[in-house]
């Protein structure tokens, strides 16, 4: 009965349908519930879809999650990613590639570095930073303040790579890395006091720590 009710015109019925297949995990029901995954309108469902995915056997769902990622329909890659990071087995790491972390979609990207910050082995952050600096500037408020919170996720190791973006001849770089730094000395004062101050510094033309 899940099945058919995975597909019903009733969202609430769909919403149900993915409660009980994670209350009553059911290997059967895998990929089914990936392939939802990747055409589900709603949100909320989305979200219960990726539930009861967590609530099967991460050796059953890393390969068809990862088969996922090569979609070409970005919501499934999209939403497998989210997926990934919600199971947080490190084993799908190879699977989170330049490509994904630079997808042209901007849902696909967001979800690759929330999952690249979750599963991102010990002693590889530098490298991660690396490629996520290069998306600095990108997009509109959203985008840029999940890049943001995925660097500073990343602690100290991607300080670095934050401070030679600072000093990027892009101006968009550079105001996106001053104010990740500003958000990271300053975590309570948001996202958009940060832009603005970023904005400051560079009309003053300093990146000091005192500017």
């Amino acid at each position: 009965m899940t099945v058919p009710r995975l597909e019903d015109s009733r969202s609430s019925v769909r919403l149900r349908a993915a409660l009980a297949a994670g209350t009553t995990p059911d290997p059967r029901l895998i990929d089914k519930l990936v392939e939802r995954c990747a055409i589900e309108p709603e949100f909320h469902v989305r979200e219960m879809l990726t539930w009861a995915l967590t609530r099967h056997s991460s050796s059953m769902t890393l390969p068809r999650l990862i088969d996922e990622l090569r979609s070409e329909r970005a919501q499934a890659r999209s939403q497998a990613l989210h997926t990934l990071s919600k199971i947080g087995d490190r084993r799908a790491w190879p699977a989170i590639t330049r490509r994904l972390l630079t997808d042209t979609d901007d849902e696909v990207a967001r979800s690759a570095w929330r999952a690249a910050v979750v599963l991102v082995p010990d002693g590889e952050e530098p490298e991660l930073a690396g490629v996520l600096a290069t998306q600095l500037g990108r997009g509109e408020r959203e985008t840029r303040l999940s890049l943001s919170r995925a660097l500073i996720a990343l602690g100290e190791a991607m300080m670095p790579t934050l401070r030679a973006a600072m000093t990027d001849p892009d101006p968009r770089v550079r105001q996106h890395a001053i104010a990740t730094e500003r958000l990271l000395r300053d975590p309570d004062a948001g996202f958009e006091f940060a832009i603005e101050e970023a904005k400051r510094i560079m009309a003053l033309g300093t990146t000091s720590q005192e500017g």
